[in-house]
C-alpha cells in the first residue's frame, strides 16, 4: 500500500523524537500515508522541544528545517476561518481547524482527552493515538515497517530489540506487538 491518505501530527507527537522519526520515515515516498501540519503545530512543537525536553535551540531549528524541507506539501494553510466551529479543547482547536481545512480523517495525537469524539463525529475525523495508528500501519505493511524500524535500530547502534524496548515507552502494546512477532 501507498497512499496519500492525509494525517494531522499534533505538537505532542511531533516532539517526541522517536515517535516522530518512525513515523516521518514511514511517510517518505512512496509512503504509507501524508504527514500534515500548520505553522501553529509546528511552533508548538518547537516550544515543547526546547522548552519541556530541553533541546538545544540549534537542534530543534535543525528539526523544524528537515521538516520543511523534506515534506514541504505538508504545511496547510488558510484554516483559521474555521477555528470558531470546533468544540474542542480550546488549546487545540487549531488542531482541529487543520485537519477540517486539509480534509484529514485523523489526528495523530497523545492528548485524545483533548479531542473527544463528539467533537470530531460531525467532520468525520477521529483522534488517534500514535500506537494505535503504528499498529495499523504495521498490519497493512508490516514489512515496510520492519524495514524501517531496522533502519533506525542500525543507525543508533542499537539491536531491533532494543529499539523496540526504547520504543515501547511511548508505544508499549505497539513494541510488545512487534518484539512478539519477532520472537515468532
Amino acid at each position: 500500500m501507498r497512499a496519500d491518505f492525509k494525517v494531522v501530527l499534533d505538537a505532542c507527537v511531533l516532539a517526541n523524537y522517536g515517535v516522530a522519526n518512525l513515523l516521518l520515515l514511514l511517510a517518505e515516498k512512496p509512503r504509507l500515508y501524508l504527514p500534515v501540519w500548520s505553522e501553529k503545530i509546528l511552533a508548538e512543537t518547537l516550544r515543547t522541544q526546547v522548552g519541556k525536553f530541553g533541546w538545544p535551540q540549534e537542534i530543534a531549528d535543525s528539526f523544524q528545517r528537515q521538516l520543511r524541507n523534506e515534506f514541504p506539501e505538508s504545511l496547510v494553510q488558510g484554516y483559521e476561518h474555521i477555528l470558531s466551529e470546533c468544540k474542542n479543547d480550546p488549546k487545540d482547536r487549531h488542531v482541529l481547524a487543520c485537519a477540517i481545512h486539509c480534509k484529514s480523517e485523523t489526528i495523530l495525537t497523545f492528548n485524545l482527552k483533548d479531542f473527544p469524539a463528539p467533537t470530531l463525529t460531525p467532520w468525520g475525523i477521529a483522534a488517534v493515538h500514535p500506537q494505535d495508528y503504528m499498529l495499523l500501519l504495521f498490519e497493512l505493511e508490516p514489512l515496510h515497517v520492519m524495514h524501517q524500524l531496522g533502519a533506525v535500530a542500525q543507525k543508533r547502534s542499537m539491536t531491533l530489540d532494543e529499539h523496540l524496548i526504547d520504543l515501547g515507552r511511548f508505544l508499549p502494546v505497539f513494541a510488545s506487538r512487534l518484539i512478539e512477532e519477532l520472537e515468532t
